[in-house]
Formats: C-alpha cells, sequence, structure tokens
C-alpha cells in the first residue's frame, strides 16, 4: 500500500493550492487520485474537523464538519466560536476484488 503516503501527499498538495478550496472538491480530488492508482475509496468521507471529541459533528452540521461530496463550504473558515478550523485528511484505499485496503491519516493543514 505505498499509494497511500503519495495520495495523502498528492491530496495536501492540492488543498495547498487553493486557498478557497471546498471539502466537495477535495473529496473529488481525492477519488480520482485514488481511481487513478486503480482503488476504490473505502469510506464515506476523505477526512474531519479536528475537534475536542473525535468524530464529532462540529457546529452542528454534519456534511461542514466532514470532506466529502456534499461539503461545498470552503475548509479555510473559522467555526461559531471564530476558531480557525483545522482538518484530518484522511485516505482510505481498497480493492474489494481482492479483499484488502489500507488507512492512512495525518493533519491536513498543519504539517
Amino acid at each position: 500500500l505505498d499509494d497511500l503516503p503519495r495520495i495523502f501527499d498528492a491530496g495536501r498538495a492540492f488543498f495547498a493550492a487553493d486557498p478557497a478550496i471546498t471539502g466537495s472538491r477535495l473529496h473529488a480530488e481525492v477519488e480520482r487520485l485514488a481511481r487513478e492508482a486503480g482503488w476504490e475509496i473505502g469510506i464515506w468521507h476523505a477526512g474531519h474537523l479536528v475537534g475536542e471529541f473525535p468524530h464529532e459533528v462540529n457546529d452542528g452540521a454534519k456534511a461542514e464538519s466532514y470532506i466529502t461530496p456534499e461539503n461545498d463550504t470552503p475548509l479555510r473558515r473559522t467555526d461559531k466560536a471564530g476558531r480557525t478550523c483545522h482538518w484530518i485528511l484522511e485516505i482510505h484505499l481498497v480493492d474489494r476484488a481482492r479483499g484488502f485496503g489500507g488507512f492512512y491519516e495525518q493533519l491536513l493543514d498543519l504539517a
């Protein structure tokens, strides 16, 4: 699964190149990168906001708390309390025909 860090790095570079990137655009790019490498995305999202508790729904808006096709809000923003939003980028790759996959995640915007 050497593709995991490579796809993560490409996703991070895509994020870094667009100051107004939305969750939808980043998800589409991660999906494209995975497909190009011969994988499927193994989960419905490609990451989430960092919060006080893992995988909490931040600000009461599920789509806006995750990197998903439904998240059309800019990822670089502040939350309702005025704090800068920080993100985890998750790469879940699966090969359903062969019955295996892998997972890789890191902070997206602080490293």
